[in-house]
């Protein structure tokens, strides 16, 4: 898998910036100016949850479950994923200690770095899915649980970043 870094990270820039332009250029027009709930990194309030759902309307959430949720943002955390692992052993292989534990313990430490975080996104497009499909039925509970996944997603993709960054500089210093 290390041997495909750059193919990943080039499918994985290139998906970014395919949900990025959606949400800037069409999501966000559809919600009057409002962000996608599963982009605001600190979270939302229910009121804000809400004011996001009712904006979109019926049809903006079906939009944005067919163009976002059952597309790009279902490929999505599985590439970033798969990328993130073939970094952590690309970069954790310039590191005499990562590189004397087996095969199978490097592969394993990467895969503990980052499944929680694709576990917590998919959780988090679930729930907000969920949303989308039955806005009426959204309650502060539902929204502040979906605000949650949202920090708790990226919280844990900080993680293996982090990690990947160390390995980077610890690499470049060996050298």
């Amino acid at each position: 898998m290390s041997r495909h870094a750059a193919a990943l990270s080039v499918a994985s820039i290139a998906l970014f910036l395919a949900m990025t332009a959606l949400e800037f250029l069409y999501f966000q027009r559809l919600s009057g100016g409002l962000a996608s709930l599963d982009i605001r990194v600190a979270g939302f309030t229910p009121d804000e949850g809400m004011a996001w759902l009712t904006a979109l309307g019926r049809r903006g959430g079906e939009i944005i479950i067919v163009w976002h949720y059952l597309t790009f943002d279902l490929l999505f955390p599985a590439l970033l994923s798969l990328t993130l692992v073939s970094l952590i052993l690309v970069f954790g292989r310039r590191l005499s200690t990562f590189r004397a534990m087996s095969a199978q313990l490097q592969a394993l430490f990467s895969l503990v770095l980052v499944l929680p975080y694709a576990a917590a996104d998919y959780a988090q497009n679930l729930a907000v899915a969920r949303l989308l499909s039955d806005f009426q039925s959204a309650n502060p509970d539902s929204l502040a649980f979906a605000s949650s996944l949202t920090v708790t997603k990226f919280a844990l993709l900080a993680i293996p970043v982090f990690v990947i960054a160390v390995f980077a500089l610890a690499g470049q210093r060996r050298r």
